[in-house]
């Protein structure tokens, strides 16, 4: 009986162990540049991945595996104007992954690089954002030279929201967020193949942390 009830005690322990030495960390990631969208065609299917570029080789990662960090640099203040009204109140806080690179900061990025022409109608890709989950909203415009901004994403205004990229290209946004904290955004690429077929990369989680 006792070398039951030993052999039950560590089997038990081992089973409480294997979660742990299944699990890996995430990999964070607080400045460079980032293809946060990274649409890919592998000749049968539309893959949506993070290009992280951020070390050499460049490498594809799972979304689900990276924590994309915005860290305190990253905190402006809403514009005045009317057209800045998506971002909340004159004045407020607002943490900002900008459209252009700046040092010690995400720089995230839109790519479409690896659809080859021809292989999808339209040559273009819609990217949705399905879902955000946080403790404020979240938004993606560009702004133009004269400052003013174009909305692409703002969960503000009820989700989900879709837009549609020319294929083989790159493009970057400023990714806004309203409130320190974490943030869950979902994202999802589909489109329509040559011969008619609907794809979808399925759905992909990204984690965003928003420092003070």
């Amino acid at each position: 009986m006792k070398g039951r009830v030993l052999a039950g005690a560590a089997a038990a322990a081992l089973l409480t162990l294997l979660p742990v030495a299944q699990a890996h960390a995430a990999t964070t990631i607080s400045q460079g540049h980032v293809d946060a969208i990274d649409v890919d065609w592998t000749g049968s299917a539309l893959t949506l991945d993070l290009r992280d570029q951020t070390v050499t080789p460049a490498v594809d990662r799972n979304p689900a595996d990276v924590v994309l960090n915005a860290v305190s640099a990253s905190k402006k203040t809403v514009p005045s104007g009317a057209a800045y009204a998506f971002l909340g109140t004159p004045g407020a806080p607002v943490w900002i992954l900008p459209q252009t690179q700046a040092g010690g900061i995400v720089w995230p990025g839109i790519s479409t690089e690896g659809v080859p022409s021809g292989a999808l109608q339209g040559n273009s890709v819609n990217v949705r954002l399905v879902s955000v989950s946080g403790p404020a909203h979240v938004s993606l415009y560009t702004t133009s030279a004269l400052g003013t901004p174009t909305v692409w994403y703002d969960s503000g205004n009820g989700l989900p929201d879709n837009r549609a990229f020319g294929i083989n290209a790159h493009a970057h946004a400023n990714w806004a967020f309203e409130a320190a904290g974490t943030y869950t955004v979902v994202f999802e690429a589909t489109a329509t193949t040559a011969a008619g077929a609907a794809v979808s990369s399925g759905h992909k989680t990204y984690t965003f942390t928003v420092q003070p």
